[in-house]
């Protein structure tokens, strides 16, 4: 691309006499006439300081930029908010978390769109940062692509890997006085050793490797741990092949395709990814006009097996998936079984077929298992439907066998009001026992606002030895961490009148994963006369962002998007 043609988009900002006040401004802060002449590329940056998940990618956008200048381009970095889920989980902060997703692909879609960028690179490192920025590329449509910081190390407690997934199990065992005070110190001291996403294949991962599945990002890029010293050179890497993306005039939307998508979901399947990718996936649909529902989901898990012995449910970091081979050796086995789209396009300008067949598995490796040896004939994600949940729910079954579960409900209106009965287990008339369905409403897109994920309540009944012996129903979301037998993304919500609304203390729920229904034993009749008398609650939010939220957001079962 000629550094003095008027095609570029940026060429509005930079050239001609009448620009001259734009190149006045953008020369005060280093930028110069060579600089101005060249494809403008934003880095759009997630970077915080807070949590450390981020944390890395300050330094990670210099080789990134170095990339882009050595391929011709000239960088241009800006940042965005992040909420980190890990820390705010179980607070009001929560409530923010699913809210940040709309606010990063608002924020970056405005900075791209005002300063006529060529192309783009987003760097993501937490769970809503990366369909945030995604959903962003979808919208402005220039060349770009998304990459990934990387996973956390493991950290080592009582000789064992461990994860922050088992720091929040531990506040359930501590408090039920099945850890002693000094593990639990010991314990929360060395879960997180450095920056990186949380280790298992929770939400953060999962959307990394749905990323690559949607060949939105470079395949091979999104397992390399986030301190490993390659790290520097896939960033470097993603910097040319942003500069390839913008002289070629790849864009987003000829990727992001309804074979990608399945793709994608597949990739969710395969390895035992989180419920949040639900969610993320039909936001990120939705930008670019794919026709995805939920339905889809269950489709398409009921073809995949699950392979790879991840946490939560499983063995494994999601380090010890980068040694076996990575995201792409998932991409071969599905491959193998038919069961890729292999002719998607991806941003490195091949198919996903040609990147699949690149993969190159570790000898002995037990990550990932053999097409004929699945931990399950079919994924971890289902879509159950029934009285209480109209327009459909998500239920992850990986890591356990449990298909049926029918039980009294436990109704709380808020996770606070669960997570306050955990300690009492087994003591007095409100706590939770064993054959329990743990019902959590008004913690919806709208109810909550924002959908708080229940990792706090579901690593805490974990902790207190009752994982697989109750039920858990809620409006809101589960951590990519949680494990256990757990129904989440109830539509219509609470808050909205779903039937969810109806329920009280005793009604017996059935949640029958074969049948795929979740079902209370009432009558039609029966919900319809409690609902007549149902009234929406008071919103907890009057004012700001969140109650422009709570009013604009749509169903779970759309994406809860705005």
């Amino acid at each position: 691309m000629s550094g003095t043609d008027k095609n570029r988009r940026s060429a509005a900002i930079t050239e001609g006499p009448d620009r001259a006040p734009a190149r006045a401004m953008l020369k005060a802060v280093g930028f110069s006439d060579e600089d101005l002449h060249k494809p403008l590329i934003g880095i759009a940056n997630t970077w915080t300081e807070i949590g450390p998940c981020n944390y890395h990618l300050r330094t990670l956008a210099e080789h990134v930029k170095e990339g882009v200048r050595r391929a011709g381009g000239t960088p241009m970095e800006f940042n965005t908010v992040s909420i980190s889920d890990g820390i705010t989980m179980g607070s009001e902060g929560m409530r923010m978390s699913l809210v940040s997703r709309e606010v990063i692909a608002d924020s970056v879609e405005l900075v791209a769109r005002g300063n006529l960028f060529d192309g783009m690179v987003a760097l993501a490192g937490c769970d809503k940062t990366l369909p945030g920025t995604v959903m962003a590329l979808a919208r402005v449509n220039i060349p770009g692509l998304m990459l990934y910081g990387g996973t956390i190390e493991p950290g080592r407690f009582g000789g064992h890997d461990v994860s922050i997934q088992d720091v929040f199990e531990a506040v359930g065992a501590h408090s039920c006085g099945r850890m002693s005070d000094a593990d639990f110190k010991s314990l929360e001291s060395s879960a997180c050793p450095g920056a990186g996403a949380c280790g298992g294949q929770f939400t953060a991962n999962t959307m990394a490797t749905v990323c690559e599945f949607l060949g939105i990002s470079p395949m091979g890029s999104a397992s390399v741990p986030a301190v490993d010293p390659r790290k520097k050179d896939v960033a470097m890497a993603a910097g040319t092949l942003v500069m390839d993306l913008v002289r070629n005039n790849l864009r987003p939307r000829q990727i992001l395709t309804t074979d990608a998508f399945e793709n994608a979901i597949a990739g969710v399947a395969v390895s035992g990814g989180s419920t949040n990718a639900v969610l993320h996936l039909l936001a990120i649909a939705r930008e670019v006009g794919v026709p995805l529902h939920l339905d889809d989901f269950d489709r398409i898990n009921s073809r995949v097996p699950l392979l790879a012995d991840l946490k939560p449910g499983g063995r494994f970091m999601a380090t010890d998936l980068h040694r076996a081979g990575g995201i792409r050796l998932l991409a071969q086995r599905l491959q193998a079984a038919c069961l890729l789209r292999s002719d998607a396009l991806t941003v490195t300008g091949k198919s996903i077929g040609e990147e699949a067949r690149a993969a190159r598995e570790t000898p002995g490796q037990e990550v990932v298992r053999a097409l004929g040896n699945a931990l399950q004939p079919t994924g971890g994600l289902l879509i159950l439907k029934g009285n209480l949940a109209p327009e459909g729910c998500v239920v992850k079954i990986s890591g356990h066998q449990q298909r049926y579960h029918r039980g009294p409900a436990r109704v709380f209106n808020s996770e606070e009001e669960a997570f306050a009965a955990i300690p009492q287990t087994g003591n007095g008339h409100n706590a939770i026992v064993a054959g329990d369905v743990v019902v959590i409403r008004y913690e919806g897109p709208r109810g909550g606002p924002g959908m708080r994920e229940m990792l706090a309540v579901t690593a805490a009944i974990t902790g207190a030895g009752l994982g697989e012996k109750v039920a858990l129903l809620t409006d809101g979301r589960f951590s990519g961490a949680t494990h256990g037998f757990m129904a989440g993304h109830v539509a219509p919500e609470a808050a909205q009148g779903g039937p969810i609304a109806a329920l009280r203390d005793g009604d017996m729920v059935v949640l029958d994963v074969e049948k795929r229904q979740i079902r209370v034993e009432l009558s039609d009749e029966e919900i319809r006369t409690r609902l007549s008398s149902w009234r929406e609650p008071e919103p907890r939010f009057a004012t700001g962002v969140m109650a422009k939220y709570s009013r604009g957001v749509s169903s779970a079962s759309l994406g809860a998007v705005t």
